[in-house]
């Protein structure tokens, strides 16, 4: 910084000024005004040399406290001046907490290896990275991402034309980038595959035309659009380890085994449990993972099972529990609990044995847990209120699945007689309710696991962690509807929809499990900055328990009222690739 005079015809100014780069030109700006001469003389007692001195004393002081980020900063504006034409002061910042954890899973390294292989010129890395950020904060077609990445803090290296051609290399590459995601992860957190957590989705298409990875099929939102189908891997943290897509139209139970055989093979797997719920637990797949130190947790359908099974499982006889304390009481009979009591509410009962099917002995474990029973119980309820609802409004229509309201409406054609009715009548079926109502609380599960039951109910607790994390992908992360034809660009984007979760569930366990997914993405949609060059960046967001987590996790701050742009400048340089 350094003091400067401006003379009129009567009289004669001070102030301070300092060099800035504005557009990356170097140019000088008023730090502070000081004020006439000739009133500084006799504010301060000194002559005009004296003032001088008092000037410069006053820089280098401004430079000491600006060095060490304890200067003021005034901002002027003026009421009639308008905004220069295409200046966008708005900065979009919450990528930064992303654009951290890409950096530490070497994002950059794992590019550089691709791009060294197919000899292109463009920014595989900027390109890659803001797919999967913008996947998080802004999800929205390649050209609304590539849009949104412009009035970043740092704008990345790339045009829109690399961006398409990105996603054909980022195809060719899933494996390589897959594992090697994997294996960094590994020194950002303790990644736990000695339990692993497997299922399918699939994905709706806004066309007509099927074709390629686009098949009709059963949608899992009841579409009537052609889906692609993804398979997922989890471990035991609820993190993804690998994925696949293939055709909508393919059956689940082929999924499992190719994708896990390369995922043994390429991570260095070799002792795991597979847990999967009963749509993928063929015997082929069973058998698989009971080759070696490998095992697994499936769900069984009580309503589907055998009748003698089905007995024994309902049965009211030969149930157990485990106290705080680990230890085992047996012989409950569960029609004397009291389970208003609120220990034996929270209680998770069981009974266990030996079965033989397909050739296959499997441990059958079967739980009983009067809290998950008043839960079913409450959602049965709600879509009973809402059939009835239907039935006065006269909305009624056949139940499409198990959770739709309608299943409980039965339609009456005929009198008590036998004869055809003049109006069709239709009542809640009480029957119907009363056969849902026997499986409330009840669960089971086959294993070949020899371990304590409480271990394998434990294990299998957490397989909501991979429907959460399909939900993420669709509602959080919009990766559907699909609009990409191509079926390389469509398994492209899919791998920026799997980075995207990889990278927020990592950030998630950064944040140890405090907040919910939509808190955390909301905001760090929110963490945007109204830049003023020269002078540094205001924050336009609010402070909350959240944002200090994610600076300390950030290790900067970026939440005083204003950033200069040298330290704006220091938490680039640091996040930055």
């Amino acid at each position: 910084m350094r003091v400067t005079s401006s003379k009129s015809k009567n009289a004669e100014s001070l102030y301070i000024i300092k060099n800035v780069y504005i557009d990356g030109k170097r140019t000088s700006k008023t730090a502070e005004s000081l004020g006439n001469i000739e009133n500084l003389k006799k504010e301060l007692s000194l002559d005009y040399d004296g003032v001088w001195e008092w000037a410069r004393a006053r820089a280098k002081d401004l430079a000491a406290a600006e060095k060490k980020d304890e200067h003021q900063v005034i901002l002027k504006f003026s009421a009639r001046k308008q905004i220069e034409m295409g200046n966008r002061k708005l900065r979009h910042g919450g990528y930064i907490f992303l654009q951290q954890i890409l950096k530490q899973l070497k994002l950059d390294k794992i590019c550089d290896d691709i791009s060294s292989r197919h000899h292109f010129k463009f920014n595989l890395t900027d390109v890659l990275s803001t797919l999967i950020c913008t996947r998080i904060l802004n999800p929205s077609s390649k050209k609304a991402s590539f849009e949104i990445a412009q009035d970043y803090l740092m704008q990345p290296d790339m045009d829109i034309q690399h961006v398409y051609r990105a996603l054909d290399v980022i195809e060719k590459e899933k494996d390589v980038i897959e594992t090697a995601m994997y294996h960094n992860s590994k020194n950002i957190i303790a990644r736990h595959t000695g339990v692993m957590y497997f299922d399918c989705t699939n994905f709706f298409f806004e066309i007509d035309d099927a074709d390629g990875l686009k098949q009709y099929s059963k949608s899992k939102e009841n579409r009537p659009n052609p889906v692609t189908q993804m398979g997922l891997f989890l471990d035991g943290n609820g993190i993804p380890l690998s994925f696949c897509i293939t055709p909508g139209n393919e059956s689940e139970q082929k999924v499992l085994r190719p994708l896990e055989s390369r995922m043994l093979r390429d991570f260095k797997i070799s002792k795991c449990v597979v847990c999967t719920d009963a749509g993928v637990a063929s015997k082929d797949n069973r058998l698989f993972n009971m080759i070696g130190q490998r095992s697994y947790v499936v769900t069984r359908s009580i309503k589907k099972d055998k009748k003698h099974l089905k007995d024994w499982m309902l049965g009211n006889s030969g149930w157990f529990y485990h106290d705080k304390e680990g230890h085992v009481h047996g012989n409950i009979n569960l029609s004397d609990l009291d389970e208003s009591v609120q220990k034996i509410f929270n209680r998770i009962y069981y009974k266990e044995r030996w079965i033989n099917e397909d050739g296959i002995e499997e441990r059958l474990i079967v739980s009983y847990s009067p809290k998950y029973r008043a839960y079913q119980e409450k959602i049965r309820n709600g879509q009973i209120e809402r059939a009835e609802k239907m039935i006065k409004n006269k909305t009624q229509r056949k139940g499409k699945n198990q959770n739709d309201p309608a299943r409980f409406i039965v339609e009456t054609k005929t009198t008590p007689n036998g004869e055809i009715a003049e109006e069709t009548h239709h009542t809640i079926d009480n029957d119907k309710i009363a056969e849902e109502a026997k499986y409330d609380g009840f669960y089971a599960v086959c294993t070949t696991l020899e371990d304590d039951v409480s271990e394998i109910i434990k294990i299998n607790k957490r397989r909501w962690e991979i429907e959460e994390s399909f939900r993420i992908m669709k509602s959080e992360f919009k990766a559907r509807p699909v609009h990409l034809k191509n079926d390389n660009r469509v398994t492209a984007h899919f791998i920026t929809c799997f980075l995207a979760l990889l990278v927020y569930r990592l950030l998630e366990q950064k944040l140890e499990e405090k907040y919910t997914v939509h808190e955390i993405t909301s905001t760090l949609r929110k963490m945007n900055f109204l830049h003023f060059e020269g002078d540094g960046y205001i924050p336009t967001y609010e402070r909350t328990e959240l944002t200090d987590d994610l600076h300390k996790i950030l290790g900067h701050r970026t939440d005083t009222e204003i950033v200069s742009e040298k330290k704006m400048k220091k938490i680039l340089y640091d996040i930055n690739f």
